[in-house]
């Protein structure tokens, strides 16, 4: 369900839609995280997050964010019609400066491509699905914390295609194919299945955009073949570096639009922005008919516990170390939540489930903050408190446990890490079998891991039965069954050497 209130945009979606139980709050969690994360890309080009979260109480999740007026650049590519070259640098340009706000945070976007971007009336480009509002679309199945490829096969980069190291050169990469797009009006790779497209992003060489439209300026062409290299190392540097190369194509200061890009006039025009920028809107021009779209960020409800002045204090500190987080002051974030938990657990005691809301709370910030050696033992006593409380099958106590793993594999405690792991999937298989989404990630999770220690025969012991679940339960199109097919080929390629 979605509306519009003012200038913003509300998405809810039924928690029905995306499993039940502890999966749907593991899946808001990450929710929440990645909302922050996003939310600390400073861009013009990127629509604010203002809320995003489980709405218990009516069982959805929800994103509310900042209304974008716009039509998909996807209107843009028309074979008959291909963009003028200055339209596609404005586009390009306009990318590249979000791409290299988001780098610098740093976030990668992993799925770059027309259909994630609006252009405004004023021919503003506006990038959606920095990871948050895709995890409320029923086609993606989660977020995961080990990085499981994402992408679209039209313009998946070719380490994402192999499950590889994705990097900000892996959005420059998908920026290449998007830039092909406009200015051909075709993909750089066609191919009538996922895998066809995957095989030529690995192999095959582009044809030269000066083959296909002989006004496309040498320059733009070999940028453009720069952007597609196979080979990260070989792409260009950085964002920074596209949009220098891409400046010689775009239109002079106060210039007028050439009459090759009349045929463009009723969709915005990208190329206004840098011949006169910031230009107010002439009061007989319209524009466009647009419609509404959006996406995305963080917080969380504050406690709704009596109005005690402890209590109060302790929703009045939830709200400042939201407040601090919105502003990317990680460490400052949970030392104002630290400050409120000592005096909580002596009047209320250690494992008050309010209390132990807000240690996990604070724990969760230090994960977002980078500070796993500090969030590591909090969550391995918050796994304790909450097998006490709750059981050692609750949903916390196993998403705890299952933090705690993650921070070790992030220190490299490869050993601990899959220990870890296993307990989770022990609980998890016990109550619900090991065929739910978060037991088949941590059974990944797992795999992975022993891969990284190179035992490939134990790896492979664990990614061959997961990949035969995978199948049965999410089909061979799922990305996540393909991304284990193709670590479980590069290992039986490694042990067959």
């Amino acid at each position: 369900m979605a509306d519009t209130v003012g200038d913003r945009y509300e998405l809810r979606v039924s928690t029905e839609a995306i499993g039940a139980g502890g999966a749907v709050e593991e899946l808001a969690k990450r929710f929440q995280r990645e909302a922050r994360v996003t939310a600390r890309i400073r861009h013009h080009g990127v629509p604010q997050v203002y809320d995003a979260g489980l709405d218990s109480g009516a069982a959805e999740l929800y994103l509310v964010m900042e209304l974008v007026p716009g039509v998909s650049l996807r209107t843009f590519v028309d074979p008959h019609e291909p963009l003028p070259a200055s339209w596609a640098a404005a586009f390009g340009a306009q990318l590249a400066t979000v791409l290299s706000h988001a780098h610098a945070v740093p976030v990668v976007h992993r799925d770059l491509k027309p259909t994630n971007v609006l252009v405004t009336a004023e021919g503003a480009v506006k990038v959606l699905d920095f990871g948050i509002a895709a995890v409320l679309r029923p086609d993606v199945t989660r977020f995961t914390a080990t990085g499981t490829p994402m992408g679209t096969s039209l313009y998946m980069s070719p380490e994402q295609v192999k499950g590889g190291t994705v990097s900000p050169r892996s959005d420059l990469y998908t920026l290449g194919c998007v830039l092909y797009e406009l200015l051909s009006g075709y993909p750089v790779f066609g191919g009538d299945t996922d895998i066809d497209r995957w095989n030529r992003h690995l192999h095959a060489e582009p044809v030269p955009l000066r083959e296909l439209r002989t006004d496309v300026p040498a320059d733009l062409d070999r940028l453009v073949l720069d952007l597609l290299a196979k080979v990260p190392e070989r792409r260009p540097g950085d964002a920074y570096e596209v949009y220098e190369r891409l400046l010689p194509f775009l239109p002079a200061l106060g210039s007028t639009p050439k009459s090759t890009e009349e045929s463009q006039r009723e969709l915005p025009d990208p190329t206004r922005l840098f011949r006169r920028p910031n230009a107010p809107r002439s009061p007989s021009d319209s524009g466009p008919a647009l419609e509404p779209s959006s996406v995305e960020e963080s917080a969380a409800a504050a406690s709704r516990l009596p109005h005690t002045a402890l209590r109060e204090s302790m929703a009045d500190a939830v709200s400042r170390a939201d407040g601090l987080l919105y502003e990317e002051r990680y460490l400052q974030s949970a030392d104002v939540l630290d400050a409120v938990i000592r005096p909580a657990g002596n009047e209320l005691g250690a494992e008050n489930p309010q209390v132990l809301q807000l240690r996990l709370r604070r724990a969760a910030i230090l994960v977002v903050a980078g500070e796993y050696r500090r969030a590591q033992p909090e969550f391995d006593a918050l796994a304790d408190a909450f097998s006490r409380t709750k059981g050692p099958r609750s949903d916390d106590a196993v998403e705890c446990l299952r933090q705690s793993a993650y921070c070790r594999a992030e220190l490299g405690q490869v050993e601990e890490a899959i220990h870890r792991f296993r307990d989770v999937l022990d609980r998890i298989s016990g109550e619900h079998g090991d065929g739910t989404d978060t037991a088949l990630e941590v059974r990944r999770n797992i795999g992975e891991l022993q891969a990284a220690r190179n035992d490939l025969s134990e790896a492979e012991s664990t990614l061959a039965p997961l990949l035969d679940d995978l199948v049965v339960l999410r089909g061979k199109d799922d990305e996540g069954m393909r991304y284990v097919a193709a670590l479980l080929k590069r290992i039986r390629s490694a042990r067959s050497r």
